[in-house]
């Protein structure tokens, strides 16, 4: 059984259709990339695998369960970054890691030498009592990372999570995040805009297409030859692209 599957699922809101027919699957130890053009559905999809709201339609499961009907069983489970670093500005990197897990429901004995540790992973040693504002935004989001790894989830989530970032960063974490993720054992799904980033980081490249179903499921070679990658890229691009003319 995947462990994040959608099935025929459709999501409306009250002015449009966001997402028609999706279906997908994706199994334990993946890092899929989403991908598609403004307004495809790959915000609605993020959303829907957090349980944020049910699908008009169809059926969302994450390791069997429902995300919406069942939302407090994922708590510690499921762990999310976000484009915006989201760290409370009165508190230290350490106690915005620790903040993570209280939400998580990890006994308080454990935060203070998890987040250590996590904040030393990622390059952050002597700068656990440093604030948001004296951090740069790689710094910030290294935190970010940090809080989300901390917890010790099964599935992390990815919403644009490096773009704010100049290049050589987010270069740089892309590489970290795909370790990490690896040598745990983790499922990850990375939402992304950027098309070099979902061929760095993915292993499979789910394209959407408006209204948010599925036009391409693509899987990447651990190491493509130029000219691969650009046949890749070329896919991808034709996958994305609206019927009826380019976007």
């Amino acid at each position: 059984m995947p462990v994040i599957e959608f099935t025929g699922v459709e999501k409306a809101f009250v002015d449009h259709r966001a997402v028609h027919d999706l279906t997908f699957g994706i199994e334990e130890g993946e890092l899929v990339s989403v991908v598609g053009v403004t307004g495809c559905g790959k915000s609605t999809t993020f959303n829907l695998i957090l349980g944020l709201f049910p699908p008009s339609e169809g059926t969302v499961r994450v390791a069997g369960h429902d995300p919406y009907a069942e939302f407090d069983w994922f708590r510690r489970r499921v762990a999310v970054v976000f484009q915006d670093a989201r760290l409370l500005p009165w508190r230290t990197a350490l106690q915005n890691v620790c903040i993570g897990m209280r939400f998580a429901g990890i006994p308080k004995d454990q935060w203070q030498d998890r987040a250590r540790d996590w904040l030393a992973r990622l390059g952050l040693a002597g700068r656990e009592n440093a604030y948001p504002h004296q951090l740069s935004g790689g710094q910030r989001q290294r935190v970010s990372l940090a809080r989300a790894f901390s917890v010790d989830p099964e599935i992390i989530l990815c919403d644009e999570s490096f773009s704010a970032l100049d290049e050589i960063t987010a270069q740089g974490l892309r590489r970290e995040f795909v370790d990490l993720v690896r040598e745990g054992g983790k499922t990850g799904v990375v939402i992304t805009h950027s098309l070099a980033e979902a061929l760095t980081l993915g292993s499979r490249i789910l394209v959407l297409r408006p209204p948010g179903h599925l036009a391409d499921d693509i899987a990447v070679p651990s190491d493509p030859d130029p000219a691969a990658l650009e046949a890749l890229r070329a896919r991808v691009l034709a996958g994305m692209t609206p019927e009826g003319g380019a976007e």
